[in-house]
């Protein structure tokens, strides 16, 4: 049998696989129904009720598709519902914050030079503003201001920027800007399980009764299903941003993170304009490229540490680096790793430690021990195509460095 080690990894492995994969079909149902619906053309022949039609051709055959404002006058007899690609990504994304920000809080999710915090509070924090999250957009969807689509829209993206702001003062660098993703997401899988499926079901059961549904229920999910779209793409930005320290690991993260925003709503709305008028709006993209420059320039300003000797090393790290075999283990690394793993990499070409992860000193290499054992020991993925001539031997003293605590 695996390991601990190797068994936890292969669990988070298969959770973002199942993230992935459900966020793909969430993602791909979304764009398509928005595309469809601005791309309806009317027809006067068309059936009472319908708004318009489209005929597309896919996969060798033809597809005639009509929508209707409210409902048709009899119920179909069996209803596809589009709802569990939305759940089953937010449940495996938490799933997956869970696995890696909380059972790694020491490493990943707390900076104590950021804030000096216990692991069942920063916990606290980050499901706390998560769910904060989700109530506070609702509120305001349903006040007064919700009923300007622009006032509504600039309010959110202040809440926004103030949250990105805000997690870079209580997590890592690299958390803050997961958590701004986790958050952005959570907003969107909530308008899906509280708002757009609850008011259809209604709009169903009125139908089945005989009574004339409420178009306000209509209105209401079709705001909450275009706030998706336009927040979808900076979503999959901040999911991936933990890859690239450029993006988290620099002093205007959360402003980088900002402007995310910007761009990706820019890009919505172009392709949303084409599908419903045809025409291009080129300016979106020039836009779009100089904010994304701006963000390549910030990124090249102060740089976030990473773990070195004058910062506190986390709670797990003692053990390891009270190994008899620690001094072998730490040479093998600083000799093996080090040259890339620096705050100033020398490899040619490395200007930046992969993923902020910084091993030339004693407390950063027990800090980051699993990630070292998995990387470099059991499998060969560290050094990347073993440019520095890792030995076996080597990769067995790491194996043997941390099993010997975790025995």
């Amino acid at each position: 049998m695996p390991d601990s080690a190797i068994f936890y990894e292969w669990i988070a492995f298969g959770v973002r696989w199942l993230h992935v994969i459900t966020a793909i079909a969430w993602i791909g149902s979304s764009f398509y129904f928005i595309a469809l619906d601005l791309g309806l053309k009317p027809n006067p022949k068309l059936h009472k009720g319908v708004r318009g039609e489209e005929w597309q051709v896919h996969g060798g055959g033809f597809y005639h598709i009509q929508k209707y404002m409210v409902a048709p006058e009899h119920m179909p007899e069996h209803l596809i519902w589009f709802k569990w690609e939305a759940y089953t990504t937010w449940l495996s994304g938490f799933a997956l914050l869970a696995i890696v920000y909380y059972v790694g809080a020491d490493l990943y999710l707390i900076d104590r030079n950021v804030m000096d915090m216990g692991v069942p509070l920063a916990i606290f924090l980050s499901v706390a503003s998560i769910a904060g999250g989700w109530i506070i957009y609702d509120l305001l969807c349903k006040s007064p201001i919700g009923k300007s689509e622009t006032g509504l829209m600039v309010l959110l993206f202040g809440v926004l920027v103030f949250m990105a702001w805000g997690y870079t003062q209580i997590f890592t660098g690299r958390a803050a800007l997961l958590h701004l993703g986790a958050f952005t997401a959570t907003i969107m899988s909530a308008n899906v399980f509280f708002i757009i499926i609850p008011n259809q079901k209604v709009i169903v059961a009125d139908l089945k009764a005989g009574k004339e549904p409420d178009p306000a229920l209509g209105k209401q999910s079709k705001q909450r299903s275009v706030h998706n779209n336009y927040l979808t793409l900076p979503v999959i930005f901040l999911m991936l941003s933990n890859h690239y320290p450029l993006a988290f690991a620099t002093q205007y993260n959360w402003v980088i993170a900002s402007m995310i925003f910007l761009i990706g709503v820019l890009i919505r709305h172009f392709f949303n304009t084409k599908h419903e008028t045809g025409k291009s709006l080129s300016w979106t993209w020039f836009v779009s490229a100089v904010l994304f420059i701006l963000i390549m320039w910030l990124s090249t300003n102060p740089k976030i540490s990473g773990l070195t000797e004058d910062k506190m090393a986390t709670l797990n790290a003692a053990p390891y680096m009270e190994s008899a075999q620690f001094e072998e283990a730490r040479d093998t690394v600083m000799g093996r790793c080090a040259m890339c793993h620096a705050e100033e990499p020398v490899w040619d070409g490395v200007h930046q430690a992969p993923k902020n992860v910084i091993l030339d000193n004693d407390q950063a290499i027990a800090a980051y021990a699993k990630e070292i054992y998995i990387q470099a020991g059991r499998s060969h993925a560290m050094p990347p195509g073993n440019v520095t001539y890792m030995s076996n031997e080597e990769r067995e003293l790491l194996v043997a460095w941390y099993e010997s605590v975790n025995q």
